[in-house]
């Protein structure tokens, strides 16, 4: 008998490829989508048909501890992925991401712990980490939340945690380090890098030395896909990353070496972030998800921007014009 699995924020960037490769493996999903007035089901819509038949889509809203109870009934491991993530954002409305982050995932750890299930895997961010104080970061890391969004995820992890000590919760917690690929929201920094040397010969960005520890996002999901099969990992912290830092200037230059199109990157002065609230480098040590896991990412930063850019050239249309001065 299939297992049956339920994603939370399904019809997001790493949500859509979770669901897809759950599907291409043979298990029975259950898509939690935010329902709005468009029946809108956001990157699922983009699936084939042949993998969008066999989804089973719920409508519901994460703030609402029903929909939360009624989408889990009948599942056996839940990925909880479904967050408010634009950080700029949360910088004018905190409020919202404390009710879709914190209190979405105590919606789903109350559901969990009444309901039959044997792992929740709740997705976190290494935003909780801010600047680190050492690289690579390991899970012991300090967690230093430098904006309201990263405070939003801290709360719901020590919750997670909590519920784990405290009802004995099959709860493991995933942190992915810096996903990219297809279908990520053009506000990320490489899809704005993509975006702009496609369309010009002048790339403007913030700042070009912060570095980052890129993953592609089917190497994310075949991470999280190993934290729901994985044996003795309740409770467990698990960063997911290349364990390889780069600047955002030797991203840009790859890209544009993909492309084959000069441009000048000019560094520009405005900021979405407060000086104070800006992560300058982020590196992980993935030692645990080796050794906890069996997992490790396999697709070289080159090859994933080179696939990466060649889904942006055929899908611009997909994103409002007015997206990348959000």
């Amino acid at each position: 008998m299939r297992r049956r699995v339920l994603v939370t924020g399904a019809g997001g960037f790493i949500g859509s490829h979770l669901v897809e490769a759950l599907v291409r493996s043979g298990t029975d999903v259950r898509a939690f989508v935010r329902y709005n007035s468009r029946n809108d089901h956001g990157w699922l819509e983009s699936l084939s048909s042949e993998i969008a038949s066999e989804i089973d889509v719920f409508r519901g809203d994460l703030v609402n501890p029903d929909a939360v109870a009624n989408s889990i009934m009948g599942c056996e491991i839940v990925f909880h992925l479904g967050a408010l993530i634009p950080i700029p954002y949360s910088y004018r409305h905190p409020r919202e991401f404390i009710a879709a982050n914190t209190i979405g995932t105590l919606n789903i750890l109350e559901a969990a712990r009444k309901g039959e299930i044997s792992r929740l895997v709740h997705v976190s961010t290494s935003e909780v980490y801010g600047t680190p104080q050492d690289v690579p970061i390991n899970e012991m890391h300090l967690l230093n939340a430098q904006s309201p969004y990263a405070a939003s995820k801290v709360a719901a992890d020590q919750l997670a945690l909590s519920y784990h000590y405290s009802f004995d919760l099959p709860v493991m917690i995933a942190r992915p380090i810096n996903t990219y690929g297809p279908r990520q929201s053009a506000r990320a920094v490489i899809p704005t890098i993509i975006t702009q040397a496609l369309a010009g010969t002048e790339i403007k960005l913030g700042s070009v030395h912060t570095t980052r520890d890129f993953l592609f996002v089917d190497d994310t999901t075949s991470g999280l896909i190993r934290c729901g099969q994985a044996e003795g990992i309740a409770g467990e912290v698990i960063n997911l990353g290349t364990g390889a830092e780069t600047t955002i200037a030797e991203v840009a230059n790859l890209i544009l070496s993909t492309i084959g199109r000069p441009a000048v990157i000019t560094q520009v002065d405005e900021r979405t972030r407060p000086p104070r609230s800006e992560v300058q480098r982020l590196l992980a040590d993935i030692s645990r998800a080796r050794s906890l896991l069996r997992w490790e990412p396999l697709v070289p930063l080159p090859e994933g921007l080179a696939r990466t850019t060649e889904w942006f050239r055929e899908a611009t249309e997909a994103y409002k014009p007015s997206i990348y001065n959000v």
